[in-house]
């Protein structure tokens, strides 16, 4: 519990604690009950026919009538999407954390920083704790939204629509909608976590907490270009 708290108040103490005894479990539950309970939420409150034609509009292709109709006959409706985030997303953000954790173990071994794998488990889940904020603020947002309201518009923290109003066939849009300036936090944690556990300079902690970042936008940013 101090942990919970001390990871936004006093982190630098956090990750002192969790050198000596790395743990993983709770934080990531944590997240992935915030973002899979907005997720839910929201399916369950949209208006799923205009979230079909939402979803066709937002893909950017160009289609007939007939296409449309027929794409629409695969779709799943809006619930069935709550259901299938209920047990996907869970998993999807689980993958996540283990991918993380063996980057986290290649870099460690790279630059001879004693950083394991179950070390690298733990700083990936502890350092995404800010996104439980994101999820809040969307889940609030969920409360108030009208059925015709695209879930993108309600991820507040992220470039668009926080800062931008992209439209949908914009090549830029989906890496503005992805673009979480919670994500400048949670690096943060990470290259101090890894400075805590490491004894490294703010250097090393930086680029090895940042290029993950980079490396994810940068090919976002490419497939925008060409």
């Amino acid at each position: 519990m101090s942990n919970l708290i001390n990871i936004f108040l006093e982190p630098s103490k956090a990750f002192a604690d969790l050198k000596e005894k790395p743990t993983f479990l709770v934080p990531l539950l944590l997240v992935a009950l915030a973002v899979t309970a907005m997720s839910f939420l929201y399916f369950m409150k949209v208006d799923s026919s205009w979230f079909i034609d939402h979803t066709l509009l937002a893909s950017g292709k160009e289609m007939s009538a007939a296409e449309m109709a027929q794409a629409k006959s695969f779709m799943p409706g809006a619930k069935m999407m709550g259901y299938i985030a209920i047990v996907t997303t869970p998993i999807v953000m689980t993958i996540v954390v283990v991918i993380m954790a063996l980057y986290y173990l290649l870099a460690g071994k790279i630059s001879g920083s004693a950083i394991g794998f179950k070390h690298g488990l733990s700083l990936a889940a502890w350092s995404s704790m800010p996104a439980i904020l994101g999820a809040i603020v969307a889940l609030v947002g969920v409360v108030m939204m009208t059925p015709q309201t695209g879930l993108e518009s309600l991820m507040l923290t992220h470039a668009d629509p926080l800062l931008l109003q992209l439209p949908v066939d914009s090549p830029w849009k989906k890496l503005a909608t992805s673009f979480d300036f919670l994500n400048f936090w949670s690096i943060f944690l990470s290259a101090l976590g890894w400075k805590v556990w490491g004894k490294t300079s703010w250097a090393e902690g930086v680029t090895v907490a940042v290029i993950p970042s980079v490396v994810i936008y940068g090919v976002m940013a490419l497939f925008a270009l060409i």
